[in-house]
């Protein structure tokens, strides 16, 4: 089976993924873009699981609504000792470095992964193991919070697959890692 690790996540015009309170408000600053095929739902049916960071885990849990997920559910965290118990069956703790965290997901037989949550996509990025980024522009500048990318050892090269325009106002490109 080929393992791959993938990304789809929103970003504001100057690249940020939450505003400098952590708020995902802005997402909604066009609401039409809610009431089209983003693809989001085919991106979802083509992976195995998602691997998620802590934060991004919380904020989901915050959410009023049921547990929006389908697929495993696989946390990082560095802090957490357990998963709330309301959580238990819906996801799962896992510690290590990626490549130990990696192996683990793999063993259990997912090796199509949805890479979500800030720290954890810059920490795949810095190891080179994103293979895709499907990448919504929301053009509002936020002026700081949660960037979606950080400082790398190595600069990584992506191709544009795919460009999307939705409603001349978001744009959204997928974009393949290019490798040697």
């Amino acid at each position: 089976m080929e393992k791959s690790n993938k990304v789809f996540i929103a970003t504001s015009l100057d690249g940020y993924i939450a505003d400098s309170k952590g708020g995902i408000d802005w997402l909604d600053t066009f609401p039409e873009i809610n009431q089209v095929d983003t693809g989001y739902a085919s991106f979802t049916a083509d992976i195995d699981a998602l691997v998620m960071g802590r934060s991004t885990f919380e904020t989901v849990c915050g959410f009023d609504m049921d547990w929006p997920y389908q697929k495993p559910v696989f946390v990082l965290s560095t802090t957490l000792t357990s998963l709330p118990e309301k959580y238990q069956d819906k996801a799962e703790l896992v510690k290590g470095s990626l490549s130990e965290i990696l192996e683990y997901i793999h063993n259990r037989g997912f090796f199509r992964l949805y890479i979500d949550g800030g720290k954890t996509i810059q920490s795949f990025l810095k190891e080179d193991l994103i293979d895709e980024l499907i990448l919504t522009i929301i053009p509002v500048l936020l002026g700081g919070g949660t960037p979606l990318f950080s400082e790398l050892t190595q600069s990584l090269i992506f191709e544009c697959k795919n460009t999307n325009l939705f409603f001349e106002k978001v744009v959204q490109n997928h974009f393949v890692r290019k490798r040697n």
